[in-house]
């Protein structure tokens, strides 16, 4: 599988929309695109005409004649349901979830969470049953609601914990989960960002299990078995170890190795992963803006990945500073030898 590079976007502070994506953006699986302004409090379905169909939330950015106003403070993830077609949408700073109908105008609280005893939520993403996941970002727990919004099973106990071999629900632990994606099996695949660690939620067994990593920080594994693979740390920031996962239709998973300043490939094969760096360069320049005509996947500067998106075999790469790297997949079958071996 090979990669290269499509666009490079450099967004300026005051992000000027008609340029093409923000530094918060997700697909849904039909295609639509959604901008979410975390500190400005709204988020909006942008369209392939660079306009805005709607925006919706607390703030009115009066870039759409359609504004649903509701008391959403710092959105963080939405996610589509399978059943009706509503968006859910996690509001972080007063803790709620929210249940979002565009074509009706309307918006509800689905589930409070801070009654709940929820601390510090993060995603909220639908499996292809219609239920809910959400994850408590430094709780260490990971929650399934009914789409009405009723508990179904919590795990984790709340305290920081890893296991390397598969555990069932009632004894799994994880440390600090900064990111959950549904993959294409209807498995939620989550990033145990404390644990160095992506993990599988494997819903028919009933287990966890470790899909990359091996609990302890590093970057080394590179062309072998991603259990075996370590991932970025740096004790020194707020938010420690990896801060992005997506994954393709194929099943494999795309690791913003935030502390490493790369992109990792864990490449699903018939019984493990194989894990690979596919942009990026861990000799980072601080603060480096990229440049648009930049097409050398490994001198692409990635001081801090955001949150990631993968749609129609594009990988959307978001850079804190405000670059948006945007890398297509070119379906070629290639040996493994990516640019850096860190082994």
């Amino acid at each position: 599988m090979e990669w290269r590079v499509k666009y490079i976007f450099n967004f300026p502070d005051d992000i000027s929309w008609h340029n093409g994506y923000a530094q918060f953006g997700f697909h849904d699986y039909q295609g639509n695109f959604y901008v979410l302004r975390h500190e400005n409090h709204w988020f909006g379905q942008f369209t392939k005409s660079n306009e805005f169909l709607w925006t919706a939330g607390a703030t009115n950015p009066n870039l759409s004649d359609k504004h649903i106003s509701f008391d959403l403070q710092n959105p963080k993830y939405i996610s589509k349901s399978p059943k009706d077609g509503s968006l859910i949408i996690t509001s972080g700073k007063n803790s709620k979830v929210f249940k979002l109908n565009p074509d009706e105008n309307k918006a509800e609280l689905l589930i409070d969470t801070e009654k709940l005893g929820l601390k510090d939520i993060g995603n909220c993403v639908f499996d292809k049953e219609g239920n809910i996941w959400i994850n408590e970002i430094t709780g260490c727990r990971l929650w399934q609601f009914d789409s009405k919004g009723q508990k179904k099973v919590i795990l984790g106990n709340g305290m920081p914990g890893f296991q390397k071999e598969p555990v069932d629900f009632d004894n799994v632990q994880f440390n600090s989960i900064y990111d959950i994606r549904l993959g294409s099996d209807n498995n939620i695949y989550v990033l145990d960002s404390g644990n160095y660690a992506v993990r599988m939620i494997d819903l028919e067994e009933r287990l966890v299990k470790v899909i990359v990593g091996t609990g302890e920080p590093g970057y080394s594994g590179d062309g072998k078995d991603a259990k075996k693979a370590t991932l970025g740390s740096d004790k020194n920031e707020q938010f420690d170890g990896p801060w992005a996962i997506s994954l393709d239709k194929e099943g494999n998973i795309f690791i913003g190795d935030t502390h490493n300043h790369v992109v990792r490939m864990a490449e699903k094969k018939k019984k493990k992963y194989i894990i690979s760096t596919i942009a990026g360069n861990p000799e980072y320049i601080p603060s480096l803006r990229n440049s648009v005509g930049e097409t050398d996947l490994f001198k692409i500067n990635l001081p801090k990945i955001c949150s990631m998106d993968y749609y129609n075999n594009e990988l959307f790469i978001p850079e804190w500073d405000g670059d948006l790297i945007v890398l297509e997949k070119i379906n070629i079958t290639k040996n493994l030898a990516h640019g850096f071996n860190p082994n």
